[in-house]
């Protein structure tokens, strides 16, 4: 994201929007942007005068105490007391880059890290995380990403939107006293945020950095609600909020919810393109997962799409149909699996079954989940490009056959587990497997019926 907002925001400043090849057209371009600054101090990773911004290091106002960050993973966005667990300054001999890298992730997509410690304006709150859903092209014969190709298509895409500079671009180039945050409607849609104070220094060959605090977010944006213009961003239809991972995974259920749920605007980037009705693309969602003083690490997931559901209309009224039938499918088989592994727990009693019992099923639940999630969006492409609805009948019959099998093998997984008093236990398996039975039948009996008819 943040060398698409770059390169979008230097062409725009030059009135390009064909991408160069050439290394004096990207220097020339990115000079553009700091006009103000002939020694090019925004670009340097170290900056002596500390009064001059360096990159993504805001100027020094003064009066300021600086902590020592000795290491680049020192300014991790990691949140962890556990050095046992996740350890913290161990790049003892770390490259340039390191120091980077650690400055886009942290001063890009921090949150709110205790007091005086303000996270960016793209995300909603504090605890949240900035989300990125879009489409990048594959390579050719895979399901691999072109890194490159993805740079440009983003690229392109958002310079046919663009008409020039409207606002303040690359924040680090600007005093950062201890008054309010600039005001949101200041800057350009595609504006580079820093929410931290950060500086690099260098002793001989080693490179370190210091950190202080504010008493303000770098940006006013706190109505906003991470609502800031980011292309990659989900953003809420009514509430106008942009979307937070929280601690979940993208699971079906989360990016079914945001694509075909009907109250999520579908980012710009996550929409196919004029000319790309040929070509091999991946749905890519990221994020880091936050919780409340608390980071999960970071989650990402690749969703291959083939070429006939983009020609077809990847966000259509068909795929949205299909990918509530297809929830259904999933949940029905479900269902089973828990009334069968619940009436263990209740010692095969119907009776005395209640919220206890099932929750004992939670387990094979989730693993049934975790189990069907990799195959929802083959079995969506796949029905959605059902052209009869023969073919249709026979797709959702072999995928009811496979959840049945995913179902039954959690079954037999969890049974013998499930506490039951040795007494009742084998009226109590056996019941249990009854139901489980007759739930998937039940799901299955229309197509019986209709092979009975057939016959």
């Amino acid at each position: 994201m943040f060398c698409v907002q770059l390169a979008v925001l230097a062409l725009d400043a030059v009135g390009r929007h064909d991408l160069p090849e050439d290394e004096d057209s990207w220097r020339s371009a990115l000079r553009a942007l700091t006009l103000d600054f002939a020694d090019d101090a925004p670009w340097q990773l170290i900056q002596t005068d500390r009064k001059h911004p360096a990159f993504l290091q805001p100027p020094d106002p003064g009066g300021q105490k600086w902590t020592p960050v000795a290491t680049p993973d020192a300014l991790d966005m990691l949140i962890t007391s556990r050095n046992h667990d996740i350890k913290r300054e161990i790049a003892r001999r770390p490259e340039p880059q390191d120091w980077i890298f650690a400055l886009v992730s942290l001063q890009t997509m921090e949150g709110y890290g205790g007091k005086d410690s303000y996270g960016i304006a793209r995300m909603n709150g504090g605890s949240s995380s900035r989300a990125m859903i879009a489409l990048a092209p594959a390579r050719e014969g895979s399901v691999e990403v072109d890194p490159s190709a993805w740079w440009a298509r983003d690229l392109r895409t958002l310079l046919t939107r663009r008409s020039g500079i409207a606002g303040l671009t690359l924040l680090w180039l600007y005093p950062w006293g201890d008054g309010p945050g600039l005001d949101l409607d200041r800057l350009d849609p595609m504006f580079i945020e820093v929410c931290r104070r950060i500086r690099l220094s260098q002793a001989g060959d080693r490179i370190t950095a210091e950190r202080s605090t504010s008493k303000a977010a770098r940006v006013a944006a706190k109505e906003a609600k991470g609502n800031t213009g980011d292309p990659w961003a989900p953003v809420h239809k009514t509430e106008h909020k942009s979307f937070t991972l929280g601690e979940q995974d993208w699971s079906h259920e989360v990016l079914v919810r945001l694509l075909y749920g009907g109250d999520w605007k579908v980012p710009d980037l996550a929409l196919p393109q004029p000319g790309e009705e040929a070509a091999p693309l991946v749905l890519i969602a990221e994020a880091f997962a936050r919780g409340n003083s608390k980071t999960d690490g970071f989650r990402s997931r690749l969703v291959p799409v083939p070429k006939a559901m983009v020609k077809a209309g990847l966000f259509g009224t068909k795929p949205v149909s299909v990918a509530a039938e297809v929830q259904e499918d999933i949940d029905a088989i479900e269902t089973a699996l828990r009334d069968g592994l619940s009436l263990i727990a209740a010692e095969g009693d119907r009776k005395k079954r209640g919220k206890p019992h099932y929750a004992r099923a939670q387990p094979a639940r989730d693993a049934y989940r975790h189990a069907v999630d990799q195959l929802f969006f083959p079995e969506l492409w796949l029905r959605a490009s059902a052209k009869v609805d023969a073919d249709f009948t026979l797709m959702r019959r072999e995928f009811l056959t496979a959840l049945a099998a995913i179902a039954r093998r959690e079954f037999d997984i969890a049974s013998s587990a499930i506490p039951c008093a040795s007494l009742f236990r084998p009226r109590a398996e056996a019941r249990s497997r009854d139901a489980l039975e007759r739930g998937i039948a039940k799901v299955l009996q229309p197509f019986q019926q209709q092979d009975a008819q057939d016959a």
